[in-house]
């Protein structure tokens, strides 16, 4: 039997060895930080992509949300412009029968030796211009104004007295108030 004697020096190859090993160890760490720093970035990168498509979809949400938003306010103003001619309709519906009256009234109030020229209408105030054989007329046609149930508060405005035709006459000017009797309390009385 044959006897091996190293003569190498046995300190120095562990510490090749070692040597070697931290050199791998070095390496491999390298390689794997290298590997982490690209593996974060890309991760980093795809997050950031993934953000920019919600916040493009938000985006896109928000501008059509916006659309119907404005849809919606066009559709609010043509719903109150057709609710506020409804109300138009119905009121003039109410008054139809209430403008009627008022004429009738305003035609039986007028008493004999009185001829009216204008009648204007402005809220629930009317104007009355016209011409009288008398003054005496005009005033028996202000107390037949105040008896209506349909006016109130007649108020002489004008009355001059002129000849025409050999006629001595009086043309007036007075202002009375309408009044609807057949309204409720809460809509003050007035004729629309």
């Amino acid at each position: 039997m044959l006897i091996k004697i190293n003569l190498l020096d046995w300190r120095a190859e562990l510490r090749e060895k070692r040597k070697r090993q931290f050199t791998t160890a070095i390496a491999g760490a390298l390689v794997a930080s290298v590997g982490v720093v690209l593996l974060g970035m890309l991760y980093m990168n795809r997050a950031i992509e993934n953000q920019q498509e919600r916040n493009r979809i938000l985006r896109d949400e928000i501008a059509l949300i916006e659309k119907q938003i404005k849809e919606i306010e066009e559709l609010e103003k043509i719903r109150a412009n057709l609710l506020a001619r409804m109300q138009v309709i119905e009121q003039l519906q109410q008054s139809r029968a209430q403008i009627v009256h008022y004429f009738d009234e305003l035609v039986n109030t007028v008493p004999e030796g009185v001829y009216l020229t204008s009648v204007k209408q402005q809220g629930n105030s009317t104007s009355i211009d016209g011409v009288a054989e008398s003054n005496s007329r005009v005033s028996a046609y202000m107390k037949n104004l105040d008896a209506s149930p349909w006016f109130a508060d007649p108020r002489l405005q004008v009355i001059k007295t002129g000849e025409s035709g050999g006629r001595r006459l009086a043309n007036f000017s007075l202002q009375v108030t309408e009044v609807n009797p057949n309204a409720t309390p809460s809509e003050g009385g007035a004729a629309p």
